[in-house]
């Protein structure tokens, strides 16, 4: 290696002539009129033919909503979030089956948390009358719980 180091020159200047600015009146002017873009109510329509007991549909989205209303009285989340409810079917007819578990057997609403899922999801506009399976297996986890409850509990 050499020991010898590099020379630098430093030319002192009193100005420098200022960057050329772009001007709006260099832009060339539109040829046409912009078309309405493609998107323009395609986004806002709301799908047609959806059948209301599928999910999406009505009558679906209606009983989604009513669970999301029903909070587990000693965890502050909706039973929808916490996992509890196992599955939701509407029949063509427009009964509804609802599937839902809880979070251990010996819970204190164990007789009452069905009856109240029953009456809140037959209260939905368009259900004839709902049936409610309470079942035990597979057994509740936290794993079934949405995001957002994990993020209202604090566990993310």
């Amino acid at each position: 290696m050499s020991d010898q180091k590099p020379t630098f020159t430093v030319e002192e200047v009193d100005a420098a002539p200022p960057a050329p600015r772009a001007r709006v009146d260099d832009a060339p002017a539109p040829v046409e009129e912009r078309k309405r873009d493609y998107l323009d109510g395609f986004l806002a329509e709301k799908p047609q033919d959806i059948d209301p007991s599928a999910p999406g549909g009505a009558i679906y989205d209606g009983v989604i909503d009513a669970l999301k209303e029903i909070f587990d009285p000693e965890i502050p989340v909706n039973i929808y979030d916490l996992g509890l409810i196992y599955g939701v079917e509407v029949s063509p007819e427009a009964s509804v089956a609802v599937t839902m578990t809880l979070t251990t057997p010996h819970c204190p609403v164990a007789e009452s948390m069905p009856g109240e899922v029953e009456l809140r999801v037959s209260a939905v506009p368009g259900v004839r009358d709902c049936e409610v399976n309470l079942v035990w297996d597979p057994p509740w986890d936290m794993a079934k719980m949405s995001d957002e409850a994990k993020l209202e509990l604090g566990m993310l």
